[in-house]
């Protein structure tokens, strides 16, 4: 016996946020941004002078 389920529609939430929240927002963003693209360059960087086959250490 099956029970037939009724689906709703997704529900949209509305979020109020002043202009300098938002501007903190982005502000926080772009230095996150930043600092993935630093990780990432000295990752790369680390790669790179490793001798072939050399095997990273863990931390």
């Amino acid at each position: 016996m099956s029970t037939a389920q009724m689906t709703r529609p997704p529900q949209t939430l509305y979020v109020n946020i002043r202009r300098d929240e938002l501007r903190q927002l982005k502000d926080e963003r772009e230095q996150l941004q930043q600092e993935v693209m630093r990780l990432r360059s000295y990752i790369i960087q680390a790669q790179l002078d490793q001798p072939a086959g050399a095997q990273p250490a863990l931390c």
